[in-house]
């Protein structure tokens, strides 16, 4: 499969005028909603989901918009009306806007029941559920609960909003006050629905900390962390222009598992080699300047050359492999309990002999403890040939592991009966912080995601306290990445991506992160990452972001110049220095927290396990990024960025 582009049909004045004698020809149609996560034959090819638009003049806009206004706002009576527009065709090559009602109303009520209709004086015929929140309806055909999975994006240009709601859905107002007062209400009763308070400037100091208060008015927050950042890319030796539309990603390598089984985990090496990782084994392909390939090196958990040790592990599914010792031994990590993701304990796999030498258990005090999580030391370490540490997560843990016993020496694998993991540094603590997710700076610094949206910087010398804390925006961080040089961390939620600046300015001018010192008052806004209404819903009801990343450098002074997710069969990349520059146009006519909306998509036939770009060494010169890898359950394909001819 190829890529797309991101896009979202303007709703011109021709488009209304084609679509509204369509509506007149069908009188009586009722529209079905556009189908969620349709079959690979349904989809578009990526010439069909790349359109272009030539609106016209803001001056003929206006004065259409006028006589619009004229024509189909004439009932005084009628509060809050709009124009309604449903998004029919799914990713058919006929899709397309149609108008779903020349002249409706909307109102956001607030509702306590379950079932019910939510009309401001409740019937009963809901059941009550004990806490309210507000909806969004319009006339008969909409009720919607506001929130992120709602995926409004807005166009103060065109005086329009789209959502999602049991299909796509558009609303365009009749003058701008109508528009502004709609988006401010709407921001309002997502404040309210996600903290539990009303949406004043009190409430919003206390849920985002006066600190962060740019958070909750990002037009008023200081942007030129973001500016400066974006002239240091520029700067930053060898850094490449990111792919832009002059650019394609073309499919190099397709590599079926037959072997290996459904792929779980994809552990990417920057050296030799790569791992596809399933329940069963490990398969091994060779890294290449356009991809990986397969080898033909298959390593089967219940081979008889693993012996025991392997016996149990055989029957589990690892979730986690991370690679170290100068990617010549994988650290393997399987859930105790199915539905769960906490692990007891590790299986060590040497990759040059196959076999499984040691079975590791988490312990702290004479007591088994569970992890979550684990990942490298720092972004470079799986690199070290000596490397004997690595981090660890739990719900109310975070702390480093030694292979090597208290005295600091390498244990005997092959005679130690029940070999322990060493914890040598870290911190339980007493409340429930609800650690979901972590990552590590080139340096060491951890970046740690919470399940209340929180994410927490920790410095190289302490994992007691945090050396900054960001409020979130109430969504579970799920995943968390953060760059080599620790300026920028990104966290994923189900319905965005959200990047944050840790850059900041101390009081003797010095330029510092996060990671290093309190930030301040100055803190910049975050900026989102969102996929747009149509995407969002052509990707299914029940996909949701998983494991946004960077690409992937090791050096300093190297900029990472992509962003990587994915979502159901889509496989998501943006253009690093595009979302950091505040001038793009994606972020005009927007109100509120910057999103981003550019973006390309890789569409495979099946859901992605992991999409993840390859090490910075295996970028060539007619390429801006190394090749980016997408693995499915049965597959694992290489794509390439190459300028078009």
């Amino acid at each position: 499969m190829g890529a797309a582009s991101s896009r979202d049909g303007r709703l011109s004045d021709s488009d209304e005028e084609a679509v509204e004698e369509d509506h007149d020809e069908n009188d009586g149609v009722d529209y079905e909603d556009a189908k969620g996560d349709p079959t690979s034959s349904e989809r578009r090819t990526p010439h069909q989901r790349t359109t272009k638009s030539s609106p016209s003049s803001l001056d003929e806009i206006d004065a259409k918009l006028k006589a619009l206004k004229l024509k189909y706002h004439s009932n005084p009576s009628l509060k809050n009306a709009v124009k309604l527009y449903l998004h029919i065709g799914g990713g058919t090559p006929n899709t397309k806007w149609v108008v779903s009602e020349k002249l409706i109303s909307y109102s956001f009520v607030e509702t306590s029941t379950v079932g019910g209709d939510g009309d401001e004086e409740d019937d009963g015929s809901g059941e009550d559920s004990g806490d309210t929140w507000w909806v969004l309806k319009i006339g008969s055909k909409i009720r919607v609960r506001v929130g992120p999975q709602m995926q409004l994006k807005s166009f103060s240009d065109q005086r329009r909003v789209d959502f999602v709601a049991k299909g796509v859905w558009a609303l365009k107002f009749f003058s701008d006050e109508e528009f502004k007062a709609f988006v401010n209400k709407y921001q309002d009763c997502l404040f309210e629905n996600t903290y539990g308070y009303e949406a004043t400037d009190n409430n919003k100091v206390k849920v985002y900390g006066k600190d962060f208060i740019g958070w909750a008015n990002p037009e008023a927050a200081d942007d030129s962390m973001w500016e400066d950042a974006d002239d240091s890319f520029a700067k930053s030796p060898g850094s490449i222009t990111p792919v832009r539309e002059s650019q394609d990603l073309k499919e190099e390598f397709e590599e079926v598992a037959d072997e290996v089984g459904k792929i779980q985990s994809l552990a990417l090496g920057a050296l030799e080699n790569s791992f596809l990782v399933s329940g069963s084994g490990v398969q091994v392909v060779k890294n290449f300047s356009h991809g990986i390939h397969g080898k033909g090196v298959y390593f089967n958990f219940s081979d008889g050359k693993n012996g025991r040790r392997a016996a149990t592990f055989a029957h589990s599914t690892p979730k986690k492999a991370l690679l170290m010792r100068a990617e010549t031994n994988m650290m393997l990590m399987s859930p105790a309990n199915d539905g769960k993701p906490h692990s007891t304990g590790l299986h060590q796999l040497d990759i040059e002999t196959g076999k499984i030498v040691t079975e590791w258990k988490f312990e702290k005090d004479g007591t088994d403890i569970t992890m979550r999580d684990i990942t490298n030391d720092s972004k470079g370490a799986q690199l070290d040939p000596s490397e004997s540490t690595f981090l660890g997560l739990d719900d109310n843990r975070l702390c480093r592991w030694d292979m090597r016993d208290q005295h600091g020496i390498v244990q005997n694998l092959a005679s130690a009966s029940a070999p322990v993991l060493n914890w040598t540094q870290g911190h339980q603590f007493s409340r429930g912080t609800n650690f979901q997710c972590f990552a590590s700076t080139g340096d060491g610094s951890i970046v740690v995601g919470s399940l209340d949206g929180k994410i927490r910087l920790y410095s190289i010398n302490s994992m007691r306290q945090a050396k900054t804390a960001f409020p979130g925006l109430g969504s579970p961080i799920t995943h968390v990445d953060v760059t080599y040089d620790g300026k920028w961390v990104l966290g994923t939620t189900d319905t965005y991506l959200i990047l944050i600046c840790t850059l900041f300015v101390d009081k003797d001018g010095k330029a510092k992160t996060g990671f290093s010192g309190r930030m301040g008052n100055k803190i910049p806004a975050p900026r989102l990452l969102k996929l747009t209404p149509l995407d969002s819903h052509l990707a299914g009801l029940n996909n949701t972001f998983h494991r946004g990343q960077f690409s992937w450098v090791t050096e300093q002074g190297k900029q990472e110049r992509h962003l990587v997710a994915t979502v159901g069969s889509f496989s998501v990349i943006w253009n690093f220095q595009q979302v950091k520059d505040s001038s793009h146009e994606c972020y005009r006519n927007q109100q509120g927290l910057k999103s981003c909306y550019c973006y390309k998509i890789v569409l495979k036939d099946d859901s992605i396990v992991d999409s993840r770009f390859m090490h910075d060494k295996f970028s060539v010169s007619d390429s801006p990024e190394a090749p980016l890898v997408v693995a499915t359950p049965m597959k694992v394909s290489s794509f390439s960025i190459s300028s078009r001819r």
